[in-house]
């Protein structure tokens, strides 16, 4: 997946970054130069891929019901 950094600006001023195509911190690490731009962080929300190291691939565990 390509790596982006996308920024979203909301009509009241707030701005949302989010990272695509990154593993474990390197979205944070990344991102970290824009934060430092923008000033302080209020919030922030966590992806699956945050807790996934480099190199590893996610696996989606599915549970098919076999009786009906």
């Amino acid at each position: 997946m390509k790596r982006q950094i996308i920024v979203d600006i909301i009509d009241d001023g707030e701005v949302k970054i989010e990272t695509r195509g990154y593993q474990g911190r390197a979205c944070v690490e990344e991102a970290q130069f824009l934060k430092d731009l923008l000033g302080t962080e209020t919030a922030r929300q966590l992806t699956p891929a945050y807790y996934q190291r480099e190199g590893q691939r996610q696996t989606l565990k599915r549970h098919l019901p076999l009786c009906g």
